[in-house]
């Protein structure tokens, strides 16, 4: 007898109700065709109440396909996406799970970021997608159905959110999903990181695969350009310096890009918050002035790195067929990663890259919901505000990318690069030049120090920036940078020498002078130990006197002691870095000034922190050249260097290094000047005879 014989004498012998279930069962066993999500996605309509009624289109959003196919091909055990809000992610989602039950179902998992989250708004998408699919043919009987797990096409679809263990350590499924990853907690009560919690449920199944995506939160990201392509990629971050979830999961992985070519060069490049640009107003001078929200809204654009201006809805015509710039972009991207470039026809050249998670990263600016001139409203309103939690959320949730705290203010470190003078090189002193003071900061394995050349109204020139080698709790190191200091630059010594004190190399019951406090002391008439204040101070300098340890001795008041004001010193370098040039106190870098020390300068951001106090956040732990030209900005106070008059270099003999222990009588007494400066006499008799 035949099954369709058999289903028929079945149908005659059962009650009606036994033939509906009969019917029901053939349904649910009778397999469906095998498909892809983005062709099961284009079943599903939206209702007139959406915001887009009518057909879904997944192609409206192509950078979500290749994630999608990704999810769907099952070829690596992660698949990750790095996008802005509204860019369609959660319509990508629900076209994966949709697909996956009707077509090979097996338990799936779905893991939002909160509780509320799951009831009030993905629990009604499901109930959606039950309801007005194909799949309301497969759904369980009704008492099956609870709100954090439905059946359907007989497996379990879970419903879980960042807090709940249990679900996460219970059923094992054949895929799972991870919505706003960077909400989740850290430490799942105890247990580990939710994401390794949410991988080991898919240990049974061979092909199982975790799709992960979020908006990324804070960290620190730099552009670096591929020398082959011309691309700018996201470069290589510590990740000890990245809090995103989701930014260091993409890291591991294939690390690909969306990119999109210029409608005017047609040159392919990859979109982010810097090609945005808006017009501002002028003042009488011509000077350029903040703009206002509704300025950034009407006249945003887009600048390709050729320089292109790019408006969105300026119109390219291709094919007989008039097309909006971004959709028209959009619809020619790709995604390419670091080792790539892209031919001109949009073919991808170069090794694909190996990793065990495939993923992706796509600008907000791609979004098709969102306008650029409201991405750039928001940006602007979000700075005025004055609020770095505002900026934060439009840096993560429009465009993205990852938040630097206090990064709306601090310069770009190719902002320091474009101060690099064609005039002269590292080593070189200009002619300007009548003073050298040099600073040097501190570590375990190093002395980084920066010289720099001061000329007429505290104009300067970084004429050094170097470290020396050595365990610091040794005396070799020291021994080094005693030659540096006491060395001559083109003539001129150096007039001043700061070091901060603020580590002590080695422990004290090992080396129980303090180094810097011994090197001040051996050149006292040269050398000054610094420290640097966390609060703010009544004026930038003040001096103290301290007890210090010299050769197993404690001497009382023995060494004078300056006590610096880091927010006023480091802003004043940051303020350096926009000072216009051939201006009085311009601050000039040289030719072939290194990308590293151009990145340390902008490694901390100024923020007021709520209640008005005011923090300087460290975006990379490489910070030392910041702490010595803030050091510097101290020498230029100390030694009144905005006040220096016009006149040739003060080209000495080198300063002499000074006994251990000099006579008291040599000893010059705590100074009157305002600042914590010496009398005239200290600074070798001649300091008033520069201005």
């Amino acid at each position: 007898m035949t099954s369709s014989t058999q289903s028929d004498f079945a149908s005659q012998i059962v009650s009606p109700k036994g033939s509906q279930l009969f019917a029901r069962a053939k349904k649910i066993l009778t397999p469906r065709p095998r498909t892809n999500p983005v062709e099961w996605g284009k079943t599903r309509v939206y209702p007139e109440t959406a915001g887009h009624p009518g057909q879904r289109n997944p192609h409206k959003t192509p950078y979500m396909i290749p994630f999608a196919m990704a999810v769907h091909g099952r070829t690596h055990k992660r698949v990750v996406m790095v996008v802005s809000a509204q860019s369609g992610k959660s319509e990508t989602f629900l076209d994966l799970i949709g697909e996956r039950l009707d077509t090979a179902p097996v338990p799936i998992i779905y893991v939002g970021p909160s509780k509320r989250f799951i009831t009030e708004q993905w629990e009604p998408r499901i109930l959606e997608l039950m309801t007005e699919t194909s799949l309301k043919d497969r759904v369980g009987t009704k008492s099956r159905q609870k709100v954090s797990r439905k059946f359907i096409n007989g497996v379990p679809l879970r419903l879980a959110h960042g807090g709940s263990s249990g679900a996460m350590k219970s059923d094992p499924f054949g895929m799972a999903f991870t919505d706003e990853a960077d909400e989740l907690m850290k430490e799942l009560k105890g247990q580990g990181n939710p994401i390794g919690l949410i991988d080991a449920r898919g240990d049974t199944y061979a092909d199982f695969v975790h799709a992960i995506t979020s908006t990324p939160s804070e960290g620190v990201a730099e552009v670096e350009v591929d020398p082959d392509s011309g691309l700018e990629f996201w470069g290589e971050s510590d990740p000890e310096e990245v809090k995103s979830t989701v930014w260091r999961l993409w890291m591991t992985g294939t690390k690909y890009h969306w990119a999109w070519p210029c409608p005017h060069c047609g040159e392919f490049f990859i979109p982010r918050f810097t090609c945005l640009g808006w017009d501002k107003p002028k003042d009488r001078a011509g000077k350029e002035m903040p703009s206002t929200p509704i300025m950034a809204k009407n006249t945003a654009h887009l600048i390709c790195p050729q320089g292109c201006i790019i408006y969105e809805e300026e119109s390219v015509t291709i094919e007989r067929a008039n097309l909006p710039a971004k959709e028209w972009m959009n619809s020619r991207g790709v995604y390419v990663a670091p080792g790539q470039k892209i031919l001109p026809d949009g073919t991808i050249e170069g090794p694909t890259p190996e990793s065990t998670t495939i993923s992706f990263w796509v600008s907000g600016l791609c979004s098709p919901f969102v306008p650029w001139g409201e991405r750039a409203q928001r940006y602007v309103e979000a700075v005025r505000s004055g609020n770095p939690g505002d900026i934060q959320s439009v840096k993560n949730q429009g465009f993205g990318e990852l938040y630097s705290p206090g990064g709306g203010a601090v310069p770009d470190w190719k902002e320091v690069a474009d101060r690099a003078s064609p005039d002269y090189r590292c080593d070189e002193v200009p002619d300007g030049v009548r003073i050298l003071t040099l600073t040097a900061d501190v570590q375990k394995d190093r002395i980084y120090y920066v010289i720099r050349g001061w000329g007429a109204h505290g104009t300067s020139w970084l004429v050094k920036a170097d470290e020396l080698y050595g365990a610091t709790e040794e005396l070799e190191v020291w021994n080094d940078l005693a030659t540096v200091v006491t060395d001559t630059y083109d003539g001129i010594p150096i007039k001043l020498a700061l070091i901060d004190s603020g580590f002590r190399p080695g422990k004290k019951f090992l080396v129980p002078e303090h180094r810097v406090y011994a090197f001040a002391r051996r050149f006292p008439a040269l050398v000054r130990a610094t420290k640097g204040s966390s609060t703010s101070m009544r004026k930038p300098i003040a001096t103290s006197t301290i007890d210090i340890n010299i050769d197993g001795k404690e001497i009382k008041r023995g060494l004078e002691l300056l006590r610096l004001d880091t927010d006023y010193f480091k802003s004043w370098v940051q303020q350096k870095v926009r000072w216009l040039d051939g201006q009085p106190g311009s601050w000039y870098l040289p030719e072939d000034i290194s990308e590293d020390y151009c990145k340390q300068i902008v490694s901390e951001a100024r923020i007021r922190a709520p209640g008005g106090k005011v923090k300087w956040i460290m975006k990379s732990k490489q910070n030392h050249f910041l702490d010595c030209e803030a050091m510097q900005g101290a020498a230029c106070t100390l030694l009144n260097l905005t006040k220096l008059r016009d006149g040739p270099p003060q080209r000495r003999r080198p300063a002499q290094e000074q006994p251990a222990s000099p006579p008291p009588a040599a000893r010059p007494g705590p100074s009157s000047k305002p600042g914590g400066g010496r009398p005239s006499s200290y600074w070798g008799g001649a300091s008033d005879r520069y201005w």
